[in-house]
């Protein structure tokens, strides 16, 4: 790959990575798991990177929506978590985030509620911020399954109890 091309894909990297978390977060509802796609869909789109033409950000992101689809079908990675780390977090002064992060379970668990095809789909309709037709067309399914799916999503996730009650739910 040329100097040029690696140091586009640098950029795109520290621009775009923090963005790609939280639509893969969004995705698989765990933080880990999604660092964990964002770094494959980053790792399987560096090779193809100097011939990528137009928005390389859909590219990725159809990387990414793929890894995950393929990963949901899956029974068992053949990954097993190791021992944890030791580490010094809580010794560490923060500020309360706490309705910020009882928001953001409350979502993650509303949208694990949905089916992988429905989470797919909200997560790039709403997060994302695609169209149907972009939608459908990274998704490889017709406009109106988009619409149709992203429906019952929606009326899934304004019954979960956990969202009702929250700033989320209009509280």
């Amino acid at each position: 790959m040329t100097r040029t091309a690696d140091a586009d894909f640098e950029r795109f990297v520290q621009t775009q990575s923090t963005p790609l978390l939280r639509f893969a977060e969004m995705l698989c509802g765990d933080r880990h798991n999604a660092e964990d796609l964002v770094q494959q869909a980053l790792m399987r789109s560096y090779p193809k990177w100097h011939r990528l033409d137009g928005d390389q950000l859909r590219y990725v992101r159809r990387v990414l929506v793929n890894r995950f689809l393929t990963q949901a079908r899956r029974r068992w990675n053949n990954e097993v978590p190791s021992d944890p780390v030791e580490n010094d977090w809580d010794q560490r002064a923060v500020a309360d985030f706490a309705q910020q992060v009882q928001t953001r379970e409350a979502v993650l668990s509303a949208l694990a509620g949905l089916t992988v095809r429905e989470r797919a789909v909200v997560a790039l309709r709403y997060s994302q911020d695609l169209s149907e037709a972009e939608t459908a067309e990274l998704l490889g399914m017709a406009p109106g399954t988009v619409k149709s799916t992203s429906s019952r999503a929606l009326a899934k996730l304004r019954l979960a109890p956990d969202l009702i009650d929250s700033v989320v739910g209009g509280n």
